[in-house]
């Protein structure tokens, strides 16, 4: 049995992953989590196999990137499969460079997820194809650069606002907004909005 940890912040979704892992009879959702602090404390107390994380877990707070290498540091047998929305090649490389064994999009097929998680506890590549070709093809290129709406969603965030002053003064939603900041974040090798800004900052790439 293939014992396995729910790591997202949104309760409902985290709801909707289990009933579908719930179908398959050598799975075992153990627990979930939606924090790094709650990531830590599950693995305390319960036996896992593998962690399936998303990378976005809150304003504020660690996210999947930083959750990834801290269950790797502490719990080397624990696989990690991150499974976001986000597919962007910074967010592939970062996560493997943590130690992810792998990487799903949401809107991937419910075998390929089933299979990604067996294929992870057997130590196996658990990565579907059209990824994994993205990764080989990347090779050692730099991440990319900032776009100018992400430079300008960080100038803004560096003068002290908050998401929904943002989407208002940008005429655009708070999801727009948090997609900006995370692709950014990702980027600039950052885990929330806080460190990007000051990250970009300190490389000249805005001015406050």
């Amino acid at each position: 049995m293939v014992k396995i940890l729910l790591v997202d912040d949104h309760p409902v979704l985290r709801h909707g992953v289990r009933t579908l892992l719930d179908t398959q009879p050598d799975f075992e959702v153990v627990a979930e989590a939606g924090s790094l602090e709650e990531v830590s404390a599950r693995l305390a107390a319960l036996p896992v196999d593998v962690a399936l994380v998303d990378l976005d877990l809150g304003p504020d707070k660690p996210g999947g990137i930083e959750v990834t290498s801290a269950i790797r540091r502490t719990h080397e047998s624990v696989k990690v499969l991150i499974f976001t929305a986000y597919d962007s090649d910074a967010d592939i490389v970062r996560a493997v460079e943590a130690g992810a064994a792998g990487y799903l999009v949401k809107d991937s097929r419910p075998a390929d997820l089933f299979q990604a998680i067996r294929s992870a506890v057997l130590g196996s590549e658990a990565m579907p194809g059209a990824i994994a070709e993205r990764l080989r093809q990347r090779g050692d290129r730099p991440l990319e650069t900032l776009t100018s709406r992400e430079l300008e969603v960080l100038t803004l965030a560096a003068k002290g606002l908050s998401n929904r002053e943002l989407a208002r003064k940008l005429v655009v939603s708070e999801a727009t907004v948090k997609t900006h900041l995370h692709h950014a974040s990702t980027k600039l090798g950052t885990e929330n909005r806080q460190a990007a800004v000051a990250a970009a900052v300190k490389q000249g790439l805005i001015r406050i």
